[in-house]
């Protein structure tokens, strides 16, 4: 999808430089996918501390279970 975007030269130059790009674009696709992997990662953290686990459950036992078909 084509875009139009007024975005700050030396803010992109650095981006471009830091990131060790070829071209605007791939640094911005890059910039992006950084970003919504940040925010996902932050919505992973937010979650941490907020699940129960069961202190009795034994995951070498599940496993074998598991594997016997039980």
């Amino acid at each position: 999808m084509p875009t139009n975007l007024a975005i700050e030269d030396a803010l992109l130059k650095k981006a471009l430089k830091a990131g060790g790009f070829r071209t605007k674009k791939e640094t911005v696709t890059k910039a992006l996918e950084e970003f919504i992997q940040r925010r996902q990662q932050r919505k992973i953290l937010r979650a941490m501390g907020s699940i129960e686990f069961r202190e009795e459950w034994n995951y070498k036992v599940d496993r074998q279970d598991r594997e016997s078909g039980r």
